[in-house]
């Protein structure tokens, strides 16, 4: 309990004691005692199953906005509302390095595993989602992925000093628009304003070219515009904080586009250019470690069949202080899978049992299948794939969706890689339920509780109504002894 609700739990306490008298708290008890005896257990089975129904309304609409929502609507609205009416806010304001601050961000750092990411290989709008609605008239998309995509461009793409070229000012409104017409016709209108706009080549590059090719040229565009608007702001960045945020923002473009034209040349089949300016980003911007670049470069090394560099990449970012992911898991599994899965078979290690080099290559794919259970089906092929989102749940069924669409070649490429994915996962891992598996929140147990206990105690008053009598008497008495005693 907070210091202000215990303070003011303190002061209700000594105000009724105060107002005992005047209240005529003895006088009031002593009537109430008297309605209660004049009542019938008829009464009291109607008020306790009323009680008990209640309670179980309570109960169903708890559980059923937990499952659709993940969280208890009780829990919301007391943390939301009630919480900050009984001074449970705690201050914002913290030293650097204190303990509040520490452990703020351990929990974030905790948290971060089990939130929703922008996926590290996301599409193309243009020239790949596109196609997907010219030829199936559906769209690939949820409004909810393209809400947050639009709300990643604002951070990445806008900051407070935008108005100081019309350029931007014009781009922070297209980066706001909804209608991907109106967008593109944004971006052309900031061109028109100031021809070395990057985010508008940014924008055109994603959502109008119709071929990765096309695409490719846009982003070269947007890079020799980027770079000369990033120069720029690094001579001018030590003269105000304002000029410091237009420097973190014309980082993230730059990074963006860079990232962006190694997918590029990944897609074309350049695959070592690729490589390259990946390394080359994440040794020229090593801090942006949260855009996961390694995970691109991860999946390019494989298709070189670079086992080795494979190996030093999860070396370096298979860390227990970083945020794991099925990239990480399932590649680490798959390069032990590879060292034994040609020889592999079921039959043979019944007889002999495992090898080291083959309870090793198991073990890791029960850590992989321990952090994201649902990509076995995807790469069995078990479920059928459809196009990836542009974010992702960790550990859940689209983080899976987007491994296997990017990684299931890799697999396929080693012999018997997949049939021993396939044996340990039927063996150990076929009815493991979905993880992490969420507790249920504090009031679906309460009401849960509350609900039987009414039902329980409207069961003993219509079948005992005397003993039931006589031990609400006793409580009347207990309770009257107390104020009296006030």
């Amino acid at each position: 309990m907070g210091t202000g609700a215990s303070f003011w739990f303190v002061a209700g306490l000594g105000l009724l004691y105060v107002l005992r008298v005047p209240l005529r708290l003895c006088e009031n008890l002593a009537a109430v005692t008297i309605f209660l005896n004049s009542l019938t257990p008829k009464f009291y089975v109607a008020l306790t199953g009323t009680s008990s129904l209640i309670s179980g309304l309570i109960f169903v609409f708890e559980w059923w906005y937990f499952h659709k929502h993940g969280t208890s609507f009780i829990e919301q609205v007391s943390v939301s509302h009630l919480r900050p009416l009984m001074g449970g806010t705690e201050s914002s304001i913290s030293e650097p390095g204190s303990p509040s601050k520490r452990e703020s961000e351990t929990s974030r750092q905790n948290l971060s595993e089990c939130k929703v990411w922008r996926n590290p290989l996301n599409l193309f709008r243009g020239a790949e989602y596109r196609r997907y609605t010219w030829v199936t008239g559906k769209e690939p998309l949820t409004y909810f992925d393209m809400n947050l995509s639009a709300q990643d461009h604002q951070t990445f793409f806008t900051c407070d000093t935008d108005f100081l070229r019309p350029s931007d000012t014009v781009m922070q409104k297209a980066w706001r628009e909804r209608n991907p017409p109106a967008r593109i016709k944004a971006a052309y209108q900031a061109l028109e304003l100031n021809n070395d706009c990057a985010t508008a080549y940014v924008l055109l590059a994603e959502e109008e070219a119709t071929t990765i090719a096309d695409a490719e040229r846009l982003f070269k565009q947007a890079l020799k515009a980027g770079e000369t608007i990033y120069k720029r702001s690094q001579q001018c960045q030590h003269q105000s904080p304002q000029h410091e945020a237009q420097l973190r923002r014309d980082t993230n473009v730059l990074v963006y586009i860079k990232r962006r034209l190694a997918m590029c040349a990944r897609k074309l089949g350049r695959i070592r250019e690729a490589v390259k300016i990946m390394r080359d980003l994440m040794k020229e911007f090593p801090p942006l470690t949260m855009l996961n670049i390694h995970e691109n470069l991860l999946e390019s090394l494989l298709e070189l069949q670079a086992y080795a560099d494979v190996q030093a990449v999860l070396a370096k970012y298979d860390d227990i202080s970083l945020p794991k992911s099925a990239a990480i898991c399932y590649t680490a599994a798959l390069l032990k899978t590879r060292t034994v899965s040609d020889k592999f078979s079921p039959e043979t290690a019944s007889r002999r049992g495992l090898s080291t080099a083959e309870i090793n290559a198991v073990e890791a794919i029960h850590r992989a299948v321990e952090f994201n259970p649902h990509v076995p089906k995807y790469l069995l092929e078990m479920k059928s794939l459809i196009l990836p989102p542009e974010h992702i749940l960790k550990r859940g069924d689209s983080e899976a969706i987007a491994y296997a669409f990017f990684h299931l070649q890799h697999w396929k490429r080693i012999e018997g890689a997949l049939n021993l994915l396939q044996c340990t996962w039927e063996g150990t891992f076929h009815h493991v339920s979905v993880y992490p598996k969420k507790d249920l929140p504090f009031f679906i147990h309460f009401t849960a509780g509350l609900c039987s206990s009414t039902a329980m105690i409207a069961l003993f008053t219509h079948q005992f109504p005397e003993i039931m009598g006589i031990f609400a008497k006793a409580v009347s008495m207990i309770s009257r002894t107390c104020v009296e005693y006030l």
